[in-house]
């Protein structure tokens, strides 16, 4: 089932389109990645899906139902501009953020104290937000973003003035939200965050989805028959013994092996070129090179111009 689904979803401001026809669907319980670079439409469909505007075109559906004022109870928003209240108590901030989303104040106090507590942050209580780090007041706005325990979370570059540490704690409460079936979508430009933390994504550009689907099988269909090949033995006895079956891209000595990288040709596949290989230079060590979501990220987009181009070239 798909928690969240935008449906044809069209947007324009001043005669400029910024979301043009968008179509994701996101399954429940999963880790969602909404990826492009700035002014790509991430905000303005985020925007969207937190009813803050609605689209010129298409609908949300939520839990497969179109989208209801009520449902902004059952999701939490973290922007990337951060909205906490500078001169507030951190305590005093927490709790009135919290019933904000409906909670009574007993079941805010006491969601807060387990936050707080697992944070380690139980001395900021009473602290004014200004007397806090940038890092420290996004732990306190990541807890009022979830302390209601929402069915769909949505994160506007969450790691954004955070320390390793810090991020690494963060990066795991989002993997325990999702464990407890909460639905997550991550809008970041933090590559590495994707590729560790996202099942699904959508990489957007120019008002357009280029890309979706899970992430697995993106790199599965960009993959490029590369592998890293570690063997003892001669360079040229490798080199000579499959002749034609790949190309050698670079190699290097390290300890007693060479490491060549090496793409696979002639529609030759890496065990009938192992086959060859073990007769001629001993294998210690098997890699496939998988490209990294930002280098497929710039060959789709790089592909949909160039699509557009064709097509352009041929309506004139």
């Amino acid at each position: 089932m798909n928690a969240l689904e935008t449906i044809h979803v069209s947007k324009e401001y001043a005669n400029k389109c910024v979301l043009d026809d968008v179509n994701i669907a996101v399954p429940a319980g999963s880790v969602f990645g909404l990826l492009g670079p700035n002014g790509a439409g991430k905000t303005t469909l985020i925007r969207i899906i937190n009813q803050i505007t609605a689209p010129d075109r298409g609908q949300v559906l939520f839990m497969q139902k179109p989208l209801h004022p009520e449902d902004a109870y059952r999701m939490g928003y973290l922007p990337e501009e951060r909205g906490l209240y500078r001169k507030m108590e951190v305590g005093e901030q927490a709790l009135y953020l919290a019933r904000l989303k409906g909670m009574s104040r007993h079941e805010a106090m006491e969601k807060l104290k387990h936050w707080f507590v697992k944070f380690e942050i139980q001395s900021w209580w009473n602290k004014k937000l200004e007397e806090l780090s940038k890092g420290m007041q996004q732990k306190v706005q990541f807890i009022t973003t979830v302390v209601h325990n929402p069915e769909l979370l949505i994160l506007d570059e969450p790691f954004s003035g955070f320390d390793p540490i810090n991020a690494q704690l963060i990066a795991e409460e989002i993997l325990a939200m999702k464990e407890k079936g909460c639905t997550i979508v991550l809008s970041t430009h933090n590559m590495s965050s994707v590729e560790s933390l996202c099942d699904h994504i959508a990489l957007i550009n120019k008002a357009s989805v280029v890309l979706s689907g899970r992430v697995r099988d993106i790199k599965k269909q960009y993959a490029t028959h590369t592998f890293e090949i570690g063997f003892k033995g001669s360079l040229l006895s490798f080199s000579n013994a499959a002749w034609g079956g790949f190309e050698l891209l670079t190699h290097r000595p390290e300890d007693d092996m060479i490491f060549a990288v090496i793409k696979l040709m002639n529609n030759n596949t890496i065990s009938s070129l192992l086959a060859i290989l073990v007769n001629h230079v001993e294998i210690c060590h098997l890699r496939e090179v998988v490209p990294g979501m930002n280098e497929i990220f710039l060959r789709a987009v790089r592909e949909r111009e160039w699509s557009g181009n064709m097509a352009s070239s041929h309506t004139e």
